[in-house]
């Protein structure tokens, strides 16, 4: 039995004087004990009978000056002695605390839950209702029926009161039967969490529907209208998600480092016309930024010596880099009339943002093939249109011919004939197209530059993704190489051993994963064919879990290419593939 404490009168007869007698509180027992306990005390002390659960909430009143317990109930009495011991460090959580009983009501609470919904008193109400009748989000839509059920813990998010979000965790109290009749609920306020994890769900899809352009969409375009486009996307994403009013983005020219100016929201004349290059000095933030690739968060405009006023009257501004595959291709600026106005929180989402702009922009440029004039788009149409099918009646024909080789010489030679028909139908279309539209017709913006390494290279391109095979397409063939595909690693090794003695390939890329071998073992096939293997892997960005371009690299790979690959990076590896590593570095020079 507890001693009573110190707060109280040792001498029981200084209340009786008082309306007020002692009180203890007699846990469990026979009727016939708690007769014979209330005799003991006579009239000085009143005795109030309780299950051991409950008697915390009656503890919390502080009028008991002790606890009675027979044998049987000493196991369930030193449970709740810890936790009266421990009351205090509970009342000083930051998460609210309560026990609850088995038709969800509240036998006690440790304070917190009061302070939040304002009320002053929470024992004998309804969980639900002191809640304000919570949406319940999951993942266990009925979290205390299921611990009391199962005898195991369960926890689930609560949207209350206010539009605040709410975690409960609730583990059972077992008896000394082995039955669980209460519950014990911790309950933690995750707003800010909840709400960031809605803002990130929401800046993705933005990304998404930022990029969300098909080639239909795109190739009926002008080249002012997809920048038109691009720019709609942004500015919702910004405004609508992001909640930001100034907004500057620019891109960097890989040659001049110029950063060329394509958005700019709420920025004076003067800022957006601006001439910035990617510089850590002279250039402002944004030069900054683009030189070392860092974010940067401007607290204090005008105490920031890297600071220039982009929109009149900034008092803070967060610049991001543009980034594709760690490479910076501009920048994304925003700012804000307050000082200190954006935190990590907002330098993590304009990150995200920033990469979901340069996806854009990429795929603007590998879906955009510019119409300069009428007939070069027909050409260019016809072209799109021929290639792929042509290519098929390639894979179909060499798939035909390994069956004969050895068995039927005319076979075998009406399909060589074949071969050489289609492949010659490809080159007459791209002739006629380079004929019917000049380069000087063309917009400078969409020019092709100057690509002698390229002209007249036979590409071979093996991927199960007809996507990529129409890319490899569109792209190289703009700098006159002949392009040739297949689907598979069998079909690639047919297509190198169909052509003439007087013909190669001079540049072989290959998807890391093929419906039936892994680039690595296509290379080794080839390999055995060839003796070297101008081949390069395209791999989505970081994906490589086999570490097949490691072993590839032993075998001879000569490069890796990051779907989705820009265009610069493609024709730049396939000159690598053509010319090797000595003729690409006097290329660059």
């Amino acid at each position: 039995m507890y001693e009573p404490s110190a707060s109280q009168p040792d001498d029981a007869s200084s209340t009786q004087g008082t309306c007020q007698r002692p009180k203890v509180l007699c846990l469990g027992g026979t009727h016939d004990s708690q007769v014979a306990l209330r005799e003991r005390f006579d009239e000085e002390v009143q005795v109030v009978d309780v299950t051991p659960v409950r008697a915390l909430s009656h503890l919390g009143s502080g009028e008991y000056v002790g606890i009675y317990a027979d044998a049987d109930h000493f196991a369930e009495v030193v449970n709740v002695a810890r936790l009266v011991q421990n009351e205090r460090i509970l009342q000083g959580m930051p998460d609210a605390v309560v026990l609850l009983g088995e038709d969800n009501t509240i036998l006690w609470a440790n304070g917190r839950l009061r302070e939040w919904t304002g009320r002053e008193e929470v024992v004998g109400l309804s969980f639900y209702d002191v809640m304000g009748t919570p949406e319940i989000l999951g993942p266990d839509y009925c979290p205390f029926q299921t611990a009391l059920a199962t005898g195991r813990a369960s926890g689930s998010t609560l949207r209350c009161f206010q539009n605040r979000y709410m975690r409960v965790h609730a583990a059972p109290v077992i008896d000394s039967n082995g039955t669980a009749k209460h519950l014990v609920v911790s309950i933690r306020e995750v707003t800010d969490e909840v709400l960031q994890q809605q803002k990130l769900n929401a800046i993705h899809q933005a990304g998404i529907e930022l990029a969300d352009l098909t080639t239909d969409e795109v190739a009926k375009m002008t080249v002012e209208e997809r920048i038109e486009l691009l720019r709609a996307n942004i500015l919702h994403c910004t405004q609508d998600v992001l909640h930001y009013d100034v907004v500057e983005i620019r891109m960097l020219d890989p040659q001049t480092r110029i950063l060329e100016p394509v958005l700019a929201v709420g920025m004076t004349p003067e800022a957006a016309n601006r001439e910035l290059r990617a510089d850590v000095t002279g250039n402002g933030v944004t030069g900054f930024v683009a030189a070392t690739g860092k974010s940067y968060l401007c607290e204090d405009a005008s105490a920031d010596p890297l600071y220039l006023e982009g929109s009149a009257g900034a008092r803070s501004s967060l610049t991001v880099p543009v980034m594709l595959h760690d490479r910076v291709t501009g920048t994304l600026n925003v700012e804000s009339p307050e000082p200190r106005a954006f935190n990590e929180s907002d330098l993590q989402f304009l990150e995200i943002f920033a990469r979901d702009v340069a996806m854009a922009l990429n795929t603007l440029e590998l879906l955009a093939a510019e119409k300069a004039s009428t007939a070069a788009a027909s050409v260019e149409a016809i072209h799109s249109a021929v290639a792929l099918p042509v290519d098929d009646i390639l894979n179909d024909a060499v798939n035909v011919m390994e069956r004969y080789i050895g068995h039927e010489p005319e076979v075998v030679q009406r399909l060589q004939q074949i071969l050489r028909n289609a492949r010659d139908i490809k080159q007459v279309i791209q002739k006629v197209g380079q004929a019917m539209a000049p380069t000087e017709a063309q917009p400078t913006a969409v020019r092709c530059e100057p690509r002698p390494l390229l002209t007249g290279r036979r590409i071979l391109v093996i991927d199960a993704d007809e996507s990529v095979r129409s890319a490899a397409h569109a792209l190289l063939e703009r700098y006159r190489c002949i392009v040739e595909t297949a689907h598979d690693g069998s079909e690639a090794q047919f297509m190198v051993r169909s052509l003439a003695t007087d013909q190669h390939y001079d540049a072989i890329i290959s998807d890391i994963r093929l419906p039936d071998m892994s680039g690595y073992d296509l290379l080794l096939k080839l390999k055995e064919m060839l003796g070297t293997v101008p081949m390069a892997l395209m791999t989505g960005f970081g994906y490589d879990p086999g570490h097949s371009i490691v072993k590839a690299r032993q075998a001879g790979l000569k490069a890796v290419l990051y779907k989705p690959f820009r265009l610069d990076q493609l024709l730049e590896t396939v000159e690598q593939l053509v010319a090797g590593t000595g003729a690409k570095q006097v290329a660059d020079r």
